[in-house]
C-alpha cells in the first residue's frame, strides 16, 4: 500500500477511531420479531437496490464526483444514515446525517460542529474499550463486535504489518485478545473487520498475493467453531482499485464497501476519488458459501 493510502486511512480514522462501530447489528431487532426498519421501498434512501454487480450508492445524494465520501453507516434501526465528505469546498472531513421522519428522508445535514453528540449513538467507542481490561493500553486501531459481545480488533503499523485479534466475553469479563489464525492474518494492511451479529462470518480488507491495493475477504465460521479460509469477494467487488471497509446493512440484506483510487494531474500532483458502493449480500453470500467447501 502506498504512503498516500496511509494518509487516506488516517483521514478516515480522524472521525471514527472505532467510535462509529455499532455495538450490535439491526438483525438483532429482526430476531425479536419487531419490524423496526423503514418500509423496504424507503429503507435505503429510496434507492433502487443492486444485484450481484456493485452499484454506486445514492449518486448525487451521497456519492459525488467532486468529493470523497468514505464513512457510511446506518443506525441499527436504519432510520438514520451517516456519511462523511472531504474535497472541494470541504477542506476538512465533514460528517453528514440523513434522518427518516414522517415517511421520508431528510436532506443531508452537516454535523461537523457536533460530532461528539452523534458519536454517542454508536457506542462503545474505542476510547471506552481501551479503558477496559484487557484492552487497556493496547494500540487498537479499530474493531467490530458481535451481538454476544465478542470483539474483533485490529492492530496496524505504518509499514503495513499488523493483525486481527479476538476477545470473548466470558462470565462478564473479557479474555485477553488472541491473535487469529493464518486464515485471517495473511498479507499486509489487514484492517476494517466486520463480523456478523451471530459470528457466522467475518469480513475485512487486506493486500494479499503481492497486490498493491486492498481487496475484501470473508471467512465463514465452521461447525467446530474455527474459521474457514479467506475467500475473495470476487472480481465484481474486488478490482484494481482500492476496495475497503465492508459493512452489512442492519437488516442483513446489502453489503456496503468503499471503492476508490489515486489519480494524477498533468502537473504531477495527485488526488483521491472514491465513494461507497453496495451489492446484494444475500445473493453474494450464497455464491461465496459455495466456494467455501
Amino acid at each position: 500500500m502506498k504512503n498516500s493510502t496511509v494518509l487516506l486511512f488516517l483521514m478516515f480514522l480522524m472521525l471514527t477511531s472505532g467510535g462509529f462501530a455499532q455495538k450490535s447489528n439491526g438483525q438483532a431487532f429482526a430476531a425479536k420479531g419487531k419490524d423496526v426498519f423503514p418500509p423496504f421501498k424507503d429503507r435505503y434512501l429510496g434507492q433502487k437496490p443492486p444485484g450481484l454487480v456493485p452499484q454506486l450508492f445514492a449518486p448525487g445524494m451521497v456519492s459525488t464526483k467532486k468529493h470523497v465520501e468514505s464513512l457510511y453507516t446506518f443506525t441499527p434501526d436504519m432510520k438514520e444514515f451517516y456519511f462523511n465528505r472531504v474535497g472541494g469546498k470541504y477542506k476538512k472531513t465533514t460528517l453528514f446525517v440523513m434522518q427518516y421522519k414522517n415517511n421520508q428522508w431528510s436532506k443531508a445535514s452537516n454535523l461537523s460542529t457536533d460530532i461528539k453528540k452523534y458519536r454517542g449513538r454508536f457506542k462503545p467507542g474505542s476510547s471506552k474499550i481501551k479503558n477496559l481490561a484487557p484492552f487497556k493500553d493496547l494500540p487498537i486501531i479499530g474493531f467490530t463486535v458481535s451481538s454476544k459481545g465478542t470483539y474483533y480488533v485490529y492492530f496496524l503499523k505504518r509499514d503495513g504489518s499488523g493483525h486481527l485479534s479476538c476477545s470473548r466475553l466470558v462470565n462478564g469479563k473479557y479474555e485477553k485478545p488472541e491473535k487469529m489464525d493464518k486464515h485471517i492474518n495473511s498479507g499486509k494492511w489487514i484492517a476494517h473487520p466486520f463480523v456478523a451479529p451471530d459470528e457466522s462470518y467475518l469480513m475485512w480488507d487486506a493486500e494479499k498475493n503481492g497486490a498493491n491495493t486492498p481487496d475484501i475477504y470473508i471467512s465463514f465460521r465452521r461447525k467446530d467453531g474455527s474459521w474457514g479460509p479467506a475467500i475473495s469477494l470476487g472480481d465484481k467487488v474486488n478490482t484494481a482499485a482500492y476496495e475497503q471497509r465492508p459493512r452489512v446493512t442492519p437488516d442483513g440484506k446489502y453489503l456496503f464497501f468503499w471503492r476508490g483510487d489515486k489519480k494524477a494531474r498533468k502537473d504531477g500532483s495527485t488526488y483521491w476519488v472514491g465513494n461507497p458502493y453496495w451489492v446484494d449480500f444475500i445473493q453474494l453470500r450464497k455464491e461465496l458459501l459455495k466456494n467455501s467447501h
